[in-house]
């Protein structure tokens, strides 16, 4: 690690360095669990007693159609280790978009070997694309995607070690990252951006926004900028997205902490320190992995300390009105976000999962006091509820926890801003870094990737058990169960009386991703559905599209070597629910995360996401770039 950048640190290995987690010294609950590979999937498949709590409906019943013939319409294809993307046989892709590609006719060209200057960096498609949702507009078709963070040392050309130099530089990374609104058509050669479109907008690090819910106006909102506490200005490292049933667009701040530094000492208040501890915002005095705080005082915890609390939640945004003020909806609490998913509940109210990408954190869920009227007020919706966070327990059962004052004895405004806090008081189950959530649409069921967890089961020199930053356990637990977590799993719910509201639930394993080609036995070769032809690590991105089918992309080890030999470059698979079955349907070039998905508007175009790609791609010369692929069917028939 001495001989790496500190601006080429993953968030994690960032957050590890500069905020190395507590110690636990009386662990005495670790779960032992002796997997068996030949058993582990049946046995997670079939709940036993607790099935009769939930009903019929129990994840039992999902094992009768097993047997049935394969759902998927692809060949499967192998791993691959190159700088392109790579498609079954029988469909083909083309690049949609990449980072600095025009959405104004007023934008900068892009330069192949310095990218894009500071002036018109607000006109381009950002870096690094993530999350993203298709919008149908009347008869238009508009994308909104995410611009999670920036490669420093591509962005600042000339600029060998990556950390801003000036205000310029400053100004040119805020304005690639947040969020991209495009239009898109397709036409005769392929899907194109539409230039000059009415919807197309670019929100960046400095666009207002407005604070609602239960932190807004609160004394730890307020700045010299901003007295009320009611207005903000940007959001901040847009990981996953999710899309509301009245046709807006959530996107998620996720690791906000790295943005802020100091650069004088930080007021000596014990209550900010320790929130600050919480979040991993850094006080030293240093220039950190963006140097905002060098040349913007709004990053600078020592001139602004309540800024932080202003980052690192979901944030609405109305794609049909260009002239629209984002809102920060902090009743869904302050954490790094990862994706934002919504569902209706039996009795018509919003619940939306939400997932904190740390080690050691937790699963959430937010359910709304009101109900949704199709075309009526949804003011509310996202405002006035309750959040939850997740406990699973041994049996396969679980339960939501409501973060109230009374659980927590917290107010509603420091549960919002403090919602690790909160979750930690009531005894969440800390889990191996949730991140996408999905509800499939043709059952009453969700899936969270669990990406990964290297410090899982750890034990630090004196033999303390390693915690996350709260300093609750993270001992192997019945959801989380592998000691260094490196390849991951995802989790699989299922709500009581198939109500998502319902505060009870029953789980099973998915699948835990391992490599039975490395381990031949044990919890390291994965459950028994992962195979010499489908090997992967860390799922990461997740969707299911209209038919029930899992989509799962990953952001691990591309290596290929060690007990991650055979796995490729990152990917993305198809996952039947029912059968278990997974299948390897794209990968992509050596070097990226394959993050991001969605269907244009008839379903017959997938639209992938590749992030930060190695050299080669989408071009063989010049910088490489982030772009959105569109994947097709050669017969024109739909894709997923």
């Amino acid at each position: 690690m001495e001989n790496v950048s500190i601006t080429e640190l993953s968030a994690d290995a960032w957050d590890e360095l500069k905020f190395p987690r507590p110690t636990e010294h009386d662990f005495d609950h670790v779960v032992e669990r002796a997997l068996s590979r030949r058993g582990f999937l049946g046995g997670l498949l079939v709940m036993g007693s607790a099935a009769a709590v939930f009903g019929t409906t129990g994840l039992k019943a999902s094992t009768a159609l097993a047997g049935q013939q394969s759902r998927f319409a692809f060949t499967p294809i192998a791993a691959q280790t190159d700088s392109t993307v790579h498609v079954p046989e029988g469909y083909s892709w083309k690049t949609l978009v990449s980072w600095g590609d025009p959405l104004f006719s007023d934008a900068p060209a892009f330069d192949p070997e310095t990218g894009v200057p500071t002036e018109g960096s607000d006109r381009v498609f950002g870096e690094n694309t993530d999350g993203m949702e298709l919008f149908l507009i009347g008869d238009r078709q508009v994308l909104v995607v995410n611009s999670e963070y920036t490669n420093n040392k591509l962005n600042l050309a000339g600029n060998a070690e990556g950390v801003p130099a000036s205000a310029d530089e400053v100004r040119r990374l805020q304005q690639f990252q947040g969020v991209n609104i495009l239009e898109i058509a397709e036409q005769a050669d392929g899907w194109k951006v539409v230039v000059d479109s009415p919807f197309n907008r670019r929100i960046h690090h400095n666009t207002p926004m407005r604070i609602s819910g239960p932190a807004a106006g609160h004394a730890l909102l307020k700045t010299a900028e901003d007295p009320s506490g009611t207005a903000s200005l940007g959001t901040f490292n847009n990981c996953g997205s999710g899309k509301t049933p009245w046709g807006t667009y959530l996107t998620c701040e996720e690791n906000f902490n790295g943005y802020f530094g100091a650069t004088a000492e930080v007021p000596a208040d014990d209550a900010l320190r320790a929130g600050y501890k919480r979040y991993g915002i850094s006080t030293e005095i240093e220039p950190g992995r963006y140097n905002y705080h060098g040349f913007d005082a709004r990053f600078d915890v020592s001139k602004t300390p309540n800024e932080p609390h202003r980052a690192g939640y979901v944030v609405e945004i109305d794609p049909a009105d260009p002239s629209s003020t984002p809102v920060k909806r902090t009743a869904l609490g302050r954490f790094k976000h990862e994706n934002a998913e919504c569902v209706i509940a039996a009795d018509g109210r919003v619940v939306v999962y939400l997932g904190d990408d740390e080690r050691g954190e937790f699963l959430y869920k937010w359910v709304s006091r009101d109900i949704y009227v199709p075309g009526g007020d949804t003011s509310t919706l996202l405002d006035e509820g309750v959040l939850h966070v997740a406990r699973f327990n041994d049996d396969q059962t679980g339960s939501w926890i409501a973060l109230t004052e009374d659980s927590t004895g917290m107010p509603a405004a420091e549960i919002a801003v403090f919602t690790r806090m909160a979750a930690s008081k009531v005894g969440a189950t800390t889990m191996d870094r949730p991140e996408w959530v999905a509800v499939n649409p043709v059952s009453i069921e969700a899936y969270c990737c669990l990406t990964n967890n290297s410090r899982r089961g750890v034990r630090n020199e004196d033999g303390t058990m390693r915690t996350n930053a709260g300093g609750d356990a993270m001992g192997v637990n019945a959801v989380n169960r592998r000691e260094k977590n490196d390849y991951g799993q995802i989790v699989r719910w299922r709500p009581a009386r198939n109500d998502h509201a319902t505060n009870v639930f029953e789980w099973d394993l998915y699948v835990m991703a391992g490599n039975p080609a490395v381990h031949a036995e044990g919890p390291m070769a994965g459950s028994a559905n992962v195979n010499d032809g489908n090997l992967f690590n860390s799922p990461d991105g997740m969707a299911i599209d209209s038919t029930g089918l899992i989509w799962i992309q990953t952001d691990g080890d591309d290596s290929n070597e060690g007990d991650f030999a055979g796995m490729g470059n990152n990917q993305m698979l198809a996952g039947d629910p029912v059968s278990g079955e997974l299948h390897r349907f794209l990968t992509g070039p050596n070097g990226c995360e394959v993050t991001g998905l969605c269907w244009s508007a008839d379903r017959r175009t997938m639209f992938v996401g590749i992030q930060h790609p190695g050299k080669g791609f989408p071009d063989a010369e010049g910088l490489p770039r982030s772009s959105i692929v569109a994947v097709k069917r050669d017969d024109n028939a739909l894709v997923g």
